[in-house]
Formats: C-alpha cells, structure tokens, sequence
C-alpha cells in the first residue's frame, strides 16, 4: 500500500511532468498539501517526506492542528483555504500564514485589524466564483479589480491573487477553460497596477489543466493523503 511518502513523491512528479510540458521551470509552481481531515500524525509524516505547506478547510480544525504542531511551527506554512466567516477572522489573522477564501471587504478589514503586529503581513488570496456555481463561495469575477484595490490598501495585508475552485470537468480541454479565465483576470489586474504573483488553482484531478494555464500553487489533498 502506498505511503502518503510515496504519494506526495508521485504527485511532485505530476507537477514537475505538467510543468515540463507547459515551457514552464518546476519552481514556478508551489504544491501545497491540503491536510483537511487528516490527522496531525499524518501531516508530521507528509512534512518528514518534505511537505512545508499545508491547506486547511476548516478553521477550529486547522487551529487544532496548528497547536499540535507546534513544534513544527517554524518550518511549515499554514493555509486557510475553505469559507470563512467574520465571526472566525481574529483566530485566523493571529495562527494562519496564508488565507485564500477573502471573498468580500469586511472579511479583509477584520483579518488586517486583527492581524498581530508583530507578525508579518497576512498573505491574501481573493476567492473568484470563476464558474459562476450557485452553491461555490467567492466574488463575481466583475467584482474583483474594486475589491482587489480596497484590499491591497489595508495593512497587515499582503494581497498576493487570485483562487478559484472551478467546476469540476471530465476532459483536459474543459478543465483548462476556467483555470484560462481566471489567469486572464489576473493579468488584467497586474496590468491596472496591483503586485500579484499567486494563481491558486487546481487540485488532485486537475492540476495539470491548471499548471498549462498559469498556476503558481495547486492545492493536492486526496492525491497525497488518500481518499477522505
């Protein structure tokens, strides 16, 4: 049975392959672990193979994981990648390294008051509902160049791009046409002056459609950790 040592080896080659094939250097794209439901132990192993980053849906879980980890605090970047709400933002500004889901002003303003001053700035990805899903989180992509500027002025804040969490999609072609549009809303907002260096996009069954269209992380879960 293969390890998750095994697995994450498996999906750097995925990504090292998709990069190859898009013209692109293997350091252009960062393989972010996502650890939702997984154990601590299972995170402390992913880490001993070599995994520094690690994504968490949930915010009390991602919180207990931290604190477990503590001793590990210093060499691994903690992601916020699920919803969250305003009433979460304080714990989430004072553990978290990274938050992707910032989808609307209020959740940024709270997360930049409330981010310690002696920490560094709070990485900020704007979540975009590229597919336009009733039930999907984020931003209509012609809310984001308003939001992206109100963001990028707060402080505490370092807005550093754009997520998405495309709908699913059966064949390579298909896969790479939202991945497309959200790269192409990225560039338009680089061209209006903001200082963006991160696609978050892609996932276990879709990386490579992303990596062909500009991710610079994907976000791997079932394909390192096993089925959830």
């Amino acid at each position: 049975m293969a390890t998750i040592k095994d697995k994450l080896q498996e999906t750097t080659a995925r990504v090292e392959s998709a990069c190859a094939k898009a013209g692109r250097p293997v350091h252009s794209v960062t393989l972010l672990a996502v650890s939702k439901t997984f154990s601590a132990t299972d995170i402390r192993e992913a880490h001993a193979a070599g995994a520094r980053r690690f994504g968490e849906n949930y915010v009390q879980e991602g919180l207990e994981k931290i604190q477990a980890l503590a001793d590990l605090r210093a060499d691994i970047e903690w992601h916020l990648i699920g919803p969250l709400q305003s009433n979460k933002t304080r714990p989430v500004a004072e553990a978290f390294d990274w938050v992707h889901s910032v989808d609307r002003l209020k959740i940024a303003q709270r997360l930049s008051e409330q981010r310690p001053g002696a920490m560094a700035p709070l990485n900020v990805c704007i979540q975009v509902n590229i597919s336009g899903e009733a039930s999907k989180s984020g931003a209509a992509p012609g809310e984001v160049p308003a939001l992206a500027r109100a963001i990028a002025q707060l402080p505490r804040l370092r807005l550093r791009g754009l997520m998405a969490v495309p709908e699913p999609a059966a064949d390579l072609e298909s896969q790479r046409e939202p991945h497309r549009a959200l790269a192409r809303l990225q560039r338009e907002l680089v061209a209006d002056g903001l200082a963006l260096d991160t696609l978050s996009m892609g996932m276990s069954a879709d990386l490579e459609a992303a990596i062909f269209e500009g991710a610079t992380l994907v976000r791997v879960g079932t394909a390192i950790f096993g089925k959830r």
